[in-house]
């Protein structure tokens, strides 16, 4: 009999684990199955469409038809409510039993919602799906002032939106700079400036308390932590994420804010992977468990499992250096790696805006920040892959040209 694969999620990594099943195995039996009413589209590009920049066309990876094609069948609007690991089957909320030789969880996340007053209002948004993007655009075009909310890489995003639509916004943060785990003051304030520029003021110190609402529950602003008032009759929420492991819960696969799995993106559960930003994987890169929810790294993710899913023994790691870039501003930004991570970190100005942050652990690089000037990423992303011992050779990093034969040899991290 052919080897029954089902993939549950038709984001980026569940396409990718479907495209490479099938190249690999014309005869498989390949079924993707997601709650979403519409294939594959390009969660980079429906930002860029929220701020009323590109049509619906270009959005779009696969039409159905792709599918057809491929002979893999695509099941839409379809919430899968149970998985029963050791019978190898998965039940849908149409009482449907559908049995697999193979699993891959790649069902992402769900936008949280803030725990204050009136945070599901009228006219509070996420932004997580095409779907998003569509109100979120209907309804900048004729919003007048905004509220950012979440201080993060999906938080500018909205905050641009409002630049882009012409509203008068502001962007409540609850610490004393955007993303302040990655950048310090003198990287932020560069942001700072571009969002003031985007007609978008920062609010350091900030956050909300409680929305307010008019009669007929639609948001009209908002008051923070310190009792100040800030009107918005378009709000965008950035919190984070909930992962979508409700339907894994008895199954045995351990969930531990989103799915945890090995380098080869197994869960231990006998013929259960998972892929994307779901993962709580093992980074051999940097010797310990991480989370990255970037594009690139969730489509590697998925031809990766999907490799181990069609071999008889897991054959390959998943071994990535993830990259996120912004490009709401005139000038371009990049995260590398893990800007987050590491206990040591050094950072350089370059002046007209140009600003790094590299961050180490245990001697390796790990991460950083790139401001204005992105040259040097394929050196620092190499870096990161050999493993090499730099921490202390930062006067040679952070070069505006980095000559990589100026660094001292050193050992590989053990």
């Amino acid at each position: 009999m052919d080897t029954s694969y089902v993939i549950v999620g038709d984001g980026i990594a569940g396409s990718s684990a479907a495209e490479t099943i099938r190249e690999a195995d014309p005869d498989a039996d390949v079924t993707v199955l997601t709650d979403e009413g519409e294939a594959l589209y390009n969660r980079i590009l429906i930002k860029e469409f929220a701020k009323g920049k590109l049509p619906e066309a270009p959005i779009s990876i696969h039409e159905p038809e792709w599918y057809e094609e491929r002979n893999v069948e695509l099941r839409l609007n379809t919430h899968v409510t149970g998985v029963d690991a050791e019978a190898h089957e998965i039940h849908t909320h149409e009482g449907e039993t559908i049995d697999y030789d193979k699993l891959l969880i790649a069902t992402g996340g769900t936008p949280a919602q803030l725990p204050v007053g009136n945070a599901d209002a009228e006219g509070v948004h996420h932004f997580w799906t095409f779907q998003d993007a569509r109100k979120i655009r209907e309804h900048a075009e004729r919003a007048e002032s905004g509220l950012v909310i979440g201080a993060g890489l999906l938080g500018i995003d909205l905050a641009a939106v409002c630049g882009a639509q012409g509203i008068d916004g502001h962007y409540l943060m609850r610490g004393d700079r955007w993303w302040r785990y990655a950048l310090t003051s003198e990287g932020a304030a560069i942001i700072h400036e571009a969002m003031a520029d985007l007609g978008v003021e920062p609010v350091f110190e900030s956050g909300v308390d409680h929305f307010e609402v008019d009669d007929d529950g639609h948001v009209t602003g908002a008051v923070d932590p310190n009792g100040e008032h800030y009107d918005g009759d378009f709000v965008g929420v950035a919190i984070g994420l909930n992962f979508n492991t409700e339907w894994l819960e008895g199954s045995g696969i351990d969930c531990e804010d989103g799915v945890v799995v090995d380098e080869y993106l197994h869960t231990g559960v006998e013929d259960v992977y998972a892929a994307g930003d779901i993962t709580q994987f093992y980074d051999v890169i940097v010797g310990t468990r991480t989370q990255n929810g970037a594009w690139g790294s969730a489509k590697e993710q998925g031809a990766t499992a999907a490799k181990n899913m069609l071999a008889d023994e897991r054959v390959e790691e998943f071994r990535w250096v993830p990259s996120y870039s912004i490009t709401h501003f005139d000038f371009p930004f990049l995260s590398f790696g893990h800007p987050t991570m590491g206990e040591e970190a050094a950072e350089r100005s370059y002046g007209d805006g140009e600003w790094r942050r590299l961050t180490f652990r245990e001697g390796q690089l790990v991460g950083g920040v790139l401001i204005g000037d992105l040259s040097q990423q394929s050196t620092y992303k190499q870096l990161i892959r050999e493993q090499r011992i730099v921490a202390d050779q930062t006067d040679v990093l952070l070069e505006k040209s980095v000559d990589v034969d100026a660094l001292e040899p050193a050992p590989q991290a053990e």
